[in-house]
């Protein structure tokens, strides 16, 4: 028959403090003081470095310092990232450039869509908007955008160029959608409409704001409507 267990009960059991004294032997960072392992570690350490400057070896802060280097190297060249950059933003600008197209067709065409014609327009709108992006959009490869003007005023002068063009764009798109006829419209509509919506993203926001104001503006005190 087992035994039974006593029962103890949590306050039958003593409470004692940690034992918070100093230790009474010595530790084993002291031993290894007291036999100069450390003495010996940064000897043998200035050893290897000597060792490695005499003889080329690379020492393990070299080969970081290489591997840093050789990261670097493996980046990409400004001149390629930019015309990365330019393909990225032109393929973006051209899909909706396509969905634009569509929708106008959608909307204006009593016939079916023409898919081969939309995809040639398309194509068209891609290589127009690759030279405007490769030669408008900032990037560090090409801070300036008039030679010879000083740095300070290349951003305003960018900033400007897309407030005039997002302004002019928007008053137009909405001009020729309430006053000219629907041919005019399927061609000319996706590509202003693409034109305005890339120039308000280029723009700061206090500047976007003002843009599309100004839009509304025109829109407002020609008594026009959006259709």
């Amino acid at each position: 028959m087992a035994r039974r267990r006593k029962d103890q009960s949590p306050s039958s059991i003593k409470l004692k403090q940690a034992d918070r004294s100093a230790p009474t032997e010595k530790t084993l960072l002291q031993l290894a003081d007291e036999r100069g392992l450390f003495a010996q570690a940064k000897e043998r350490e200035d050893a290897i470095a000597k060792k490695a400057r005499t003889t080329g070896t690379p020492t393990l802060r070299r080969i970081r310092d290489d591997d840093d280097e050789s990261d670097d190297e493996a980046a990409l060249p400004p001149t390629v990232e930019r015309v990365l950059e330019t393909l990225l933003w032109s393929i973006s600008l051209t899909m909706l450039h396509f969905t634009f197209d569509v929708l106008v067709q959608h909307q204006y065409s009593i016939d079916r869509v023409v898919w081969s014609k939309v995809c040639v327009r398309a194509g068209q709108a891609f290589l127009v908007f690759a030279m405007l992006v490769y030669a408008l959009h900032p990037h560090s490869s090409s801070p300036s955008l008039l030679p010879g003007l000083p740095s300070r005023f290349q951003s305003p002068l960018r900033q400007s160029v897309f407030f005039t063009a997002s302004v002019c764009a928007g008053c137009y798109l909405i001009h020729i959608t309430n006053r000219y006829g629907y041919m005019a419209i399927m061609k000319q509509a996706p590509s202003i409409g693409v034109l305005w919506v890339w120039s308000v993203i280029e723009l700061d926001l206090p500047w976007a704001v003002l843009s599309l104001s100004g839009a509304g503006a025109f829109l407002w005190q020609n008594g026009y409507s959006i259709k």
